[in-house]
């Protein structure tokens, strides 16, 4: 019974909930910033660059003969991946950035030390000096 009971805590704990709802709304975040990318950001780039699109560049390494198809390396899949990556590690960081702020305002500081708190802590470091000489 207890391998259960260890189990249904780990699997509800609140890191793991945590987790996976992050890994969820990742994945949807993944497939918003693709669409960005491929849609609103690769076309200009391309026409800037004389109207390549990325993702059918690659390099030949041998020609398809009959029914074996080509063997290429897909240099415009990888260019783009990278384009995906920077783009989503910039709006992650971005988010991170505006919750953090959001956080730090909503830590309050500590209350003042009360005069009896204060004569207290003055008494504790007193105590410390002696005992270290």
């Amino acid at each position: 019974m207890s391998i259960f009971k260890d189990f249904k805590d780990f699997a509800v704990r609140g890191n793991v909930v945590d987790l996976a709802v992050g890994i969820i709304i990742g994945a949807a975040f993944g497939k918003i910033v693709t669409s960005v990318v491929a849609d609103v950001v690769m076309p200009p780039i391309g026409l800037l660059i004389g109207g390549v699109n990325f993702s059918d560049l690659v390099i030949t390494l041998k020609e398809a003969v009959g029914d074996k198809p080509a063997v290429v390396i897909a240099i415009g899949k990888f260019i783009q991946t990278i384009i995906d990556f920077t783009i989503i590690a910039f709006a992650i960081f971005i988010l991170v950035k505006v919750i953090n702020k959001v956080k730090a305002k909503e830590v309050a500081p500590p209350p003042p030390l009360t005069a009896q708190e204060t004569l207290l802590t003055e008494i504790r470091d007193l105590l410390k000096q002696q005992q270290q000489k």
